[in-house]
């Protein structure tokens, strides 16, 4: 069933309107008409089940059927630092990481980033990834839209790492080490040291770029509190680090029938 992220503003005692794109989409795209039932959400508190009564490509009215629980979102609050990769890569990280119930998502610096960053375009970026989020998060049948935070830089990353529960700084040298740390590694020694503390965790996942971090960055975000992982013995794409490390996480909370 489709479901809409809507204003609150579109949310009374016993309607709700979608406006704009959504009418758009509903009517012509999924050819709503009277009767068909649809979700909407307004991404904090409230999910239900929507009857429609009136259908135009302007404004869709429906009658609320349905308070329905939101039991779709994960229970680590798993945040995945992306550096700013080439091309359309973020774009994909964003689609996917939502559908498998990335938090939010912070793009940033680094050294050996590829592309070329232009704080003029960063507006225009930042509403096409918060789209993507958007309808990811609609496909995916979340009860909130991940938040795109603005361009970071790499210092502004670091100074940030304090405010987690749990950072994690996936660089492929530690993968490769015989003596490295891998995510599960981690993990596991991380959930002993919490002992019974049942609350949810908010945790960073720092992926570098196509090049890779450097070991000075490395050293930077191991000496503001990050803990050093690998993620395997074979080198990831940068689009695939952060998917890989989220689904880790996510199944270690047990959300993918793990533990």
């Amino acid at each position: 069933m489709q479901r809409y992220f809507i204003a609150k503003e579109q949310f009374a005692d016993d309607k709700v309107r979608l406006l704009g794109e959504d009418a758009f989409h509903a009517v012509r795209v999924m050819r709503m008409k009277a009767g068909d039932t649809f979700i909407a959400s307004d991404g904090e508190q409230r999910v239900v089940l929507a009857s429609v009564r009136e259908a135009a490509s302007t404004e869709v009215v429906a009658d609320i059927a349905e308070e329905l629980p939101q039991n779709s979102e994960p229970s680590w609050l798993v945040t995945i630092a992306q550096s700013l990769p080439k091309g359309d890569k973020m774009e994909l990280v964003i689609q996917k990481g939502t559908e498998i119930g990335a938090y939010s998502f912070v793009p940033f610096q680094s050294e050996r980033m590829i592309v070329q960053y232009d704080g003029k375009k960063e507006a225009k970026r930042l509403e096409r990834w918060g789209k993507i989020a958007k309808e990811a998060a609609e496909q995916s049948h979340r009860c909130r839209v991940p938040a795109v935070e603005p361009v970071r830089s790499w210092r502004e990353l670091v100074k940030s790492i304090a405010s987690y529960d749990l950072v994690l700084f996936c660089y492929e040298r530690e993968g490769d080490a015989a003596e490295g740390v891998g995510i599960r590694q981690a993990l596991s020694s991380w959930r002993s040291n919490r002992g019974n503390d049942t609350s949810a965790p908010s945790v960073l996942l720092m992926v570098g770029p196509e090049g890779g971090f450097t070991e000075r960055e490395a050293d930077e975000a191991e000496a503001a509190g990050a803990i050093i992982v690998g993620l395997g013995k074979r080198i990831l794409r940068t689009e695939t680090a952060g998917i890989v490390g989220l689904t880790c996480l996510l199944y270690e909370a047990g959300e993918m029938g793990g533990v």
